[in-house]
């Protein structure tokens, strides 16, 4: 379907077996993109275990602060990883591009889970750990693009909005599979025993479903054509910026926008529902799991929504609602003393995310044509993630301990006000989606 196109486009019939084969792909390349997630946030729930083996002679609190600033070393990879894991995929085939960064994804998680501590090897046991994030954050900026577009290239017709949004359900899946792991492992184990070797099996798990990701993503059908991969300015920054300027920083408007928020109402939720309303840590563990459990089965209703009134439109109100909406729900919860009502504002905040999150790959995937198609979305959404994404807990903490919370509240606003727009300039009718993979 179209961008801004007020019907659905009528698909011509698939066979049974086309759609089955279909519908496998988007679930082999969804396996991939969860084991991902996982490992990438896993790191960041098992940092208070691990954390005293590598920086032992720090106290608490800057042994976190270094396990952190490991964590944000991934965040800027993922442009670069964006840059590689595009070009590849536009060059050597979607399918090459996913089973590369998955497996760079498992050799970074193995890594990790294998890591001789500080007390055995010094000062290596820190600088592996860099390595092996940095590693991480290297697959998980290639992810996005290929992925998105993959799924995009290979979803149903008049259901793409629908089957797209299984990315993002995956993506969300992959955290809380990560929580869960960690809560799991803290019933079984007790703080000694996590702390002494405890932590090392979520990433052996992560390496381990990494491998049956691997295999499933090998058996993936490829949506790009010899012709595609061959043309002189397939994957290349040149006809990127030359050609689809224009294109590139509509992407990075939307994910500038969209990355914050989500990253607001997620991650940096349980802090923000801590440090600012005054809750107990379990409390805001509970409601944020919740929140994100239901938050991921938003996704493909929302997909659905957009496959009958247009992803413009779901992009506009996204812009819309978000811009309205932010200062009234998060000065709300500054104050909020009740779970219930907290738990209420927080999925309201999250279903107008999902205007966004539902669609995100597939209309940034609809803009590049297919020569450029995953570089274009990967390079964009991986600058804009890491820009606006990523540092949103550092800005939020940031201009809290200056006194000046609110302020964050209004940075938020004005990137959604951004995001609308850029939808506002969306195309309506045109696609450069091919209909015949």
């Amino acid at each position: 379907m179209s961008i801004g196109t007020d019907k659905p486009v009528i698909p011509s019939a698939y066979t049974s077996q086309e759609k089955r084969s279909r519908i496998f792909s988007i679930v082999a390349a969804s396996s991939g993109n969860l084991v991902e997630w996982f490992d990438f946030y896993v790191y960041a729930f098992c940092a208070v275990y691990f954390a005293p083996a590598f920086f032992p002679k720090a106290d608490p609190t800057v042994q976190l602060l270094n396990t952190a600033g490991i964590f944000a070393a991934g965040f800027l990879m993922r442009p670069i990883g964006g840059w590689l894991f595009g070009r590849i995929a536009d060059k050597q085939g979607r399918k090459a591009s996913m089973v590369i960064s998955v497996m760079m994804m498992c050799a970074g998680s193995l890594l990790i889970a294998c890591l001789p501590t500080f007390a055995s090897i010094g000062y290596w046991a820190p600088a592996l750990l860099v390595v092996a994030r940095l590693f991480q954050g290297l697959s998980v900026g290639g992810e996005y693009g290929t992925t998105a577009t993959y799924m995009s290239e290979v979803a149903l017709r008049g259901q793409r909005g629908f089957f797209s949004s299984f990315q993002y359900v995956t993506l969300i899946g992959g955290q809380l599979l990560a929580v869960l792991t960690v809560v799991l492992l803290q019933q079984l184990l007790d703080d000694a025993q996590l702390k002494a070797w405890g932590w090392r099996i979520p990433f052996v798990i992560g390496a381990a479903t990494a491998v049956v990701a691997l295999f499933l993503r090998r058996t993936l059908h490829e949506t790009s054509t010899a012709a595609m991969r061959s043309d002189k300015d397939a994957g290349t920054l040149t006809a990127l910026f030359r050609d689809h300027k224009a294109a590139f920083f509509t992407v990075l408007g939307f994910t500038a926008g969209g990355s914050l928020i989500f990253y607001t109402f997620t991650t940096y939720m349980q802090k923000y529902l801590v440090n600012s309303a005054g809750m107990s840590i379990k409390t805001a563990s509970n409601i944020m799991t919740a929140c994100l459990f239901l938050y991921m089965c938003m996704q493909p209703l929302f997909g659905m929504l957009s496959d009958r009134i247009g992803r413009r439109n779901n992009m506009l109100i996204f812009g819309a609602l978000g811009t309205l909406a932010t200062v009234p729900i998060l000065t709300t919860l500054q104050h909020v003393t009740n779970p219930l009502v907290a738990f209420a504002l927080i999925t309201a905040a999250l279903a107008i995310v999902s205007f966004y999150t539902s669609i995100s790959g597939i209309v940034k995937a609809e803009m590049f044509p297919p020569q450029i198609r995953a570089l274009g979305v990967g390079l964009a959404y991986a600058v804009g993630n890491a820009m606006f994404g990523g540092s949103a807990e550092y800005v939020a903490l940031l201009l809290k301990s200056l006194g000046h919370e609110t302020t964050f509240y209004w940075y938020v606003t004005a990137l959604m006000a951004v995001a609308f727009v850029v939808s506002l300039l969306l195309p309506r009718h045109a696609t450069y989606l091919r209909d015949d993979h």
